[in-house]
This record gives C-alpha cells, structure tokens and sequence, in this order.
C-alpha cells in the first residue's frame, strides 16, 4: 500500500498557523519548553534512578517491592510523556543537543528513539487513524480499533480484556517490534530512514545497556524470580499507562477512520481538517493529569502543532477551538478522564460486532 495524499490545504490551516504565530510573537515567547519543564524533567529522572537503585540495591520487604515496581514503571511513562516526546519532536528546548538528550531517554527506557521517529514523528502524525498505514492502530489480531480491519470472533470481547492487551505492549515494544523495524526497515508499509553507522552503534549500544540494567544486574543482586514477578509488573505497569493514554486521544467513538480513495489514493480531507477529526482532547482543566501526562490530554493542540512544547497547550487551545468554531469544524473533546475512558470502551464494544 502506498502512503496516501491529502487534499489541498485550506484557508483555515493556513489561518490557524498565522494565529498562532502571532500568539508567540505577541507574547515574546519561543515555542519551546521552559524552566518548568526543565524542573519536572529533573524531578522525573532523578525519582526513577531513586527507585531503581532502591529496588535493585536496598530491596525493600516485598510488598513494598511490589509498589515500588509499579512506581517505577509510572516513573517510566511520565519521562515518555515529559522529557522524551518532547524532545524527540525538537520542542523540549531551543537548543538541538538538548532535544537529542531528551529524546535519547527512550533508549535508556528499552526504546530506540530513530524507530521512534519514524513510527510516530513520521507516521503516525501524518496518517493519523488510517488503517495499514498508521502503525499506532496495528494491535491485531487481538484488538480491532478501527472499522476497516478484519473482524475475529475474539473481537466481542476485547471491551473486557483490552486491558491485558496494553499491558503486554510496551515489553512486546522493547523486546520484538524495535527489532522486527530493525530487520524489515519498515514502520507498517513506510521505510524508516536509512540508519548510518552511529545510529546502528547506538540500538545496539542501548540494548545492550537496557538488558545489563534490568536483566543481568537485577537477577544478580535480587535472583530470577524476585527479578522476573518485579520486571513483569514494572512492564505490565508502563505499557498500561502508555497505551490508555495514547488511545483515549484517537480510539475512541467520536473520532473519524478515514480511508483514501481506491481509484485516486487520496484522502477527503487536507492535514489539518483530518488531524481534528481523528483525534480528541480529554480532561484539559485537569492541571495535575496534565502535569502527569505531559499534556497529551491536549492531543488536537499537539496533532497540529507537533513542535510546540505541551507548556503552552493550554494557551493556545483557546485559539484553536475559536478558529476551529468559526470555521464551523470540528474539536472532539471530553470534559473528565472516565467519560473519554469510556468511550474508549464503548469504541471496542461497537467494533466487537462484525
């Protein structure tokens, strides 16, 4: 399948992005993070090493062990969220090796940063809901997310065991689908980039390093079965909150699965009008979820300005839901986490039907 084309852009893309300029420019602002952010971001690495050591070196009594894994993998997503997708986007900071620096804390979590690139820089922001090219829809055969994939009988379930499913992906991310883009060098139907020697040194290097740090040196000091129930957890734990996160934003009722045409291989819509029918926002007066989560409730700021830090979110949604009203399109929200939660839920259960 090739990539699909989009409709010529519209007055209104082309209007929003004046608006926003102006927004920074009037207000003095660079469009990158601020000391804020630079403070989270501090706040973030150094409770995850803190845990990890305490995990690894001074073992608490079990049940504390226990708690300590689950925090250590909320520590995980939270540097995912905060540090590493806005770096990787080049709106952590205005300096470049800053951005590089933030990004690479991916590779730190068991990631690669250039599979990253592609899969969601590349992809996912540019052919976001479309099936069998956006790779963030691809969970089959267990999940069906979108209207267009096969149908299994397994389907009518998912609303109750979804769940389980996340909870499995970001290990099943670590530990096969880096490497399967690695030999394929492909994300879905796209080429990644071709890799130069530094890049190949540096998955290597980082999987290398990710194994000797949660692998080899826990089973040394703690043995393999401690190890195993705590990385499971840890895992289990991480892939839950990433995956919830990500999906509440795109698989949810209200969100659009365009497809292109067959004869044209080409989509209804232009960028901008397509990234606001696919995507939602999810409980933005909530200061502390924002904190937690980078600002990805913020999703539709985010799909159309990628490489504006989650800092300024708040400030320019008000532009875009005005632009967005005037234009008489639309801007999919939901007001509390539960109500986008379960219309998540409701999303499988209608796609658990043939």
């Amino acid at each position: 399948m090739r990539p699909p084309r989009f409709s010529a852009a519209s007055s209104f893309h082309s209007d929003l992005k004046l608006r926003i300029k102006n927004y920074f420019t009037e207000k003095n602002l660079k469009q990158t993070g601020n000391f804020s952010l630079y403070l989270k971001a501090i706040i973030l690495v150094a409770g995850y090493i803190a845990t990890y050591v305490t995990l690894v070196f001074f073992t608490p009594h079990w049940t504390l062990a226990l708690l300590g894994c689950v925090l250590l993998g909320a520590f995980a997503a939270t540097i995912g969220f905060n540090v590493m997708h806005d770096g990787a986007h080049g709106s952590f900071s205005k300096k470049s090796w800053v951005n590089e620096l933030a990004g690479v804390s991916i590779n730190f979590l068991g990631a690669n940063v250039f599979m990253w690139k592609t899969k969601h820089n590349v992809v996912h922001h540019s052919f976001t809901n479309v099936d069998e090219v956006d790779d963030d829809m691809n969970a089959r055969p267990f999940l069906r997310l979108c209207p267009n994939q096969k149908f299994y009988s397994i389907h009518k379930y998912q609303h109750k065991y979804f769940l389980f499913v996340y909870s499995l992906l970001y290990l099943y991310w670590v530990f096969v689908t880096d490497y399967k883009k690695y030999v394929t060098g492909k994300v879905g139907v796209i080429p990644i980039q071709k890799m130069t020697a530094a890049d190949h040194l540096s998955f290597w290097g980082f999987k290398l390093m990710h194994i000797a740090l949660f692998v080899v040196i826990p089973i040394y000091f703690v043995g393999v079965l401690p190890w195993l129930v705590g990385f499971l957890l840890y895992g289990v734990a991480t892939g839950i909150l990433l995956s919830v996160v990500f999906q509440l934003a795109h698989s949810i009722e209200e969100t659009s699965f365009p497809m292109p045409n067959v004869d044209t291989n080409k989509l209804e819509d232009d960028w901008a009008i397509h990234q606001l029918k696919t995507t939602a926002n999810f409980a933005t007066n909530n200061k502390l979820l924002s904190w937690i989560v980078g600002g990805l409730n913020f999703q539709v700021e985010h799909h159309l300005f990628p490489n504006i830090s989650h800092v300024h979110y708040p400030a320019i949604s008000k532009i875009i839901k005005e632009t967005c009203q005037e234009y008489g399109i639309p801007y999919l929200e939901h007001p509390k986490l539960r109500l986008a939660f379960a219309s998540h839920v409701n999303h499988l259960r209608s796609l658990g039907r043939p």
